[in-house]
């Protein structure tokens, strides 16, 4: 059992997956950096507001004096529905998304293209020719 463990281990595909895994994670943290650094104080700018976190909607009864926070609010145990943390991890999924598609679009440019750009194999194009010509 131990020899299968050790042949699943080094295998290239899990190796590659660890990788990938550590690079992402301080791919996140970078991003999650752009998010509070830099892209949320021009949004706020804008918007007025630099910390969303604190948007909600206080959706039961809160216990008088109270105060009129997101964590007070939980920690009385009132329903709210908070949507600014919302925003926040869908701003950082967009921006991570742009930033990923950026990285591929250059890893294929490094390697002379894309997939899609691949030569195609002779014994591809010769089985096209031939299912052409039955289709005729």
């Amino acid at each position: 059992m131990l020899k299968e463990f050790k042949a699943f281990a080094v295998r290239g595909n899990v190796i590659d997956l660890a990788v990938g895994v550590i690079i992402g994670a301080a791919l996140g943290k970078i991003v999650d950096s752009a998010v509070n650094d830099l892209i949320m104080p021009i949004v706020a700018a804008f918007i007025g507001h630099l910390d969303f976190s604190n948007f909600f909607l206080v959706l039961g009864k809160a216990p008088e004096g109270t105060a009129i926070t997101l964590d007070a609010m939980k920690k009385a145990g009132v329903p709210v529905f908070a949507y600014g943390n919302f925003i926040t991890v869908a701003v950082n999924f967009v921006i991570l998304a742009f930033i990923i598609f950026l990285m591929i679009k250059q890893i294929n440019k490094l390697k002379g293209g894309s997939p899609a750009e691949a030569e195609v194999k002779e014994e591809v194009l010769l089985l096209r020719a031939i299912s052409e010509s039955l289709k005729k």
